[in-house]
């Protein structure tokens, strides 16, 4: 179709110019000569010496610059409370109260508490001289603990009692004596001393209570918690020393080590089936056991139905008996009471006889249980002669032994 097609769109479909030859700017691989491979013997000369190498500088890892952040942080804290504990005297407070002896300490306050609130709570326990709240010096907010100051020993001594655990405004106060001023060598928390653990740390650190009793449970938990730690850092050491001597070992000695490695764990996991082995068995015999006394229960549930089986048997024979003597008693007439029936020929048949006119209602009667005692008491007076008789007939009294 293109054939048909105007000079000036066949223009548009002519062929372009072919790409004109150039030749290549170097020779082919294969085309070129190579000396091969050679050794650096030659340029042994051009190395430095080795005792002019400065030493590598070592890096520090991650780990080494926490745990050295960790120290520096440590030992400042440290510089900075040692000196702070040099400087502090308790003596020297501004606006302390007068008589150590008659202040108390009371703690864990609620931050909207007044001093009024206070006054009016322990002036029960005695005349109060000086309240001191203790407030934050920058912004003023109060700190939540006081001093109190008695007129008298005895009424600090008896609030000291009492008063512990107190609640006022919805929180239960805590209650103490002065320890700065009284007890040798004391320090405050912010020094490092206090007698408190709930502020301590983290959730594993402090203590979920509160109370005065609880600073031997405390020093105990601390040995525990510094011994526990103790122990880890022993199991760290040991584990990187068993790790830097196995690096170090030859593989003669690995494949050793590892041959009595895995000696070590198959003799335990033959213990370990043998300890499960035999807690299988103790399994198995608990549940032969259990099933032995289950049919021993079946077996008594069984032997108990059977037995209700019977009694219930005997109860309706011996209620049938008792139906089938009632329906005899019913059945059987009583003479005694009713009338007198018997029977009587008809005339007819013997006409010869004249009927005998008797009225048995009228005569005695006797019944058959009667006629039954008198033969019974003619045979005890047969008895009794004869018992006389043979008495008569015996000599002496050895001779009567049917007496």
């Amino acid at each position: 179709m293109t054939q048909y097609l105007p000079p000036n769109l066949l223009a548009l479909f002519a062929p372009r110019d072919p790409i004109p030859y150039l030749p290549p700017p170097d020779k082919l691989p294969h085309e070129k000569k190579s000396r091969g491979y050679l050794g650096v013997g030659a340029f042994l000369n051009e190395f430095e010496d080795p005792k002019d190498t400065p030493p590598p500088t070592r890096v520090e890892t991650r780990e080494e610059r926490l745990e050295r952040r960790r120290r520096e942080k440590a030992e400042q804290v440290a510089y900075k409370l040692e000196r702070e504990i040099a400087m502090w005297d308790p003596t020297q407070i501004k606006g302390a109260t007068e008589d150590p002896f008659k202040t108390l300490f009371v703690a864990r306050i609620n931050y909207d508490t007044s001093e009024s609130k206070l006054r009016r709570e322990f002036e029960v326990y005695g005349p109060i001289k000086k309240i001191l709240l203790i407030h934050n010096k920058e912004s003023g907010k109060p700190r939540g603990y006081a001093f109190i100051e008695y007129e008298h020993e005895r009424d600090m001594h008896s609030a000291y009692k009492h008063a512990d655990g107190k609640k006022i405004d919805g929180k239960r106060v805590l209650v103490d004596v002065e320890r700065a001023r009284t007890v040798k060598g004391w320090l405050p928390r912010k020094l490092g001393g206090g007698l408190g653990g709930t502020r301590r740390g983290g959730a594993d650190v402090n203590i979920k209570h509160s109370g005065r009793e609880d600073n031997e449970r405390e020093r105990e938990r601390y040995r525990l918690e510094r011994e526990r730690e103790d122990r880890d850092r022993r199991d760290r050491e040991r584990e990187q020393r068993f790790e830097m001597r196995r690096r170090s070992r030859s593989p003669r000695e690995r494949r050793e080590r590892e041959r009595s490695r895995h000696r070590s764990r198959s003799r335990e996991r033959r213990k370990r089936r043998s300890r499960e082995r035999d807690v299988d068995d103790i399994d198995r015999r608990d549940r032969r056991d259990k099933d032995r006394e289950r049919e021993k229960e079946k077996k008594k549930k069984r032997s108990r139905s059977r037995e209700r089986d019977r009694s219930e048997k005997k109860r309706d024979r011996r209620d049938r008996e008792r139906d089938k003597d009632r329906e005899r008693k019913e059945r059987k007439p009583d003479f005694r009471d009713g009338e007198i029936k018997i029977k009587e020929e008809p005339i007819d048949d013997y006409p010869e006889y004249p009927p005998p006119n008797i009225d048995y209602q009228q005569n005695a009667i006797k019944y058959e249980d009667e006629i039954k005692q008198e033969s019974d008491r003619e045979k005890e007076k047969q008895n009794g002669n004869q018992q006389n008789s043979y008495n008569r007939e015996a000599e002496d009294e050895n001779q009567g032994w049917w007496r």
